[in-house]
């Protein structure tokens, strides 16, 4: 029983038919598969546009929030330099507080040109000792002496860093005699 395929003629018209069938059909899709292939490469060059699209939309967004972040600290810098916040009137508790670890407040009214309703002002703007106002940078003079409603060039005219740092240092009676005695 060792029967050879395609023996018969019928056989091999069967065969010749598979054979056809098969060529067909390989045809007839041939076309869909390329219609496909052509759909993908239009599908990614589509996509790789939208890509496109939203990586230049996030370039944007981060240029749009660094400058929003500018903006932002440029209005937070001027308002403390135009109404710095400070509590009005220190707790006793907080005077107190500051007076045992911090040594307390400088009589800062010792200074020409501060009397008391100043030093109070300057107190509640955080300038509670000499050295606060021997330290001032000269860009916070002109916001500082808007902020206390003196006539500007006052903290040079009356030299207030060289006076501070003469009370500082407790050369009391060197101020006096170069700045006169004060109340």
């Amino acid at each position: 029983m060792n029967e050879l395929p395609f023996t018969t003629p019928i056989q091999f018209i069967a065969l010749a038919l598979a054979l056809l069938a098969g060529w067909l059909l390989g045809m007839a899709t041939s076309a869909t598969g390329r219609r496909w292939r052509e759909q993908y490469a239009q599908e990614q060059d589509r996509h790789q546009a939208t890509q496109n699209e939203l990586d230049a939309a996030n370039a944007r967004i981060r240029e749009l929030e660094a400058a929003h972040m500018r903006l932002e600290r440029s209005i937070a810098d001027r308002s403390i330099a135009e109404h710095p916040v400070a509590d009005p009137t220190p707790s006793r508790r907080e005077t107190a507080m500051r007076s045992w670890f911090y040594g307390g407040t400088d009589l800062l009214c010792r200074i020409r040109g501060i009397d008391e309703h100043r030093e109070r002002q300057l107190n509640q703007l955080g300038i509670q000792l000499f050295r606060d106002i021997e330290n001032l940078p000269p860009e916070d003079e002109l916001p500082l002496e808007e902020r206390l409603g003196v006539p500007r060039g006052t903290i040079v005219d009356e030299q207030w860093r060289e006076q501070a740092a003469l009370l500082r240092s407790g050369r009391a009676e060197e101020h006096e005699r170069r700045f006169g005695r004060v109340a």
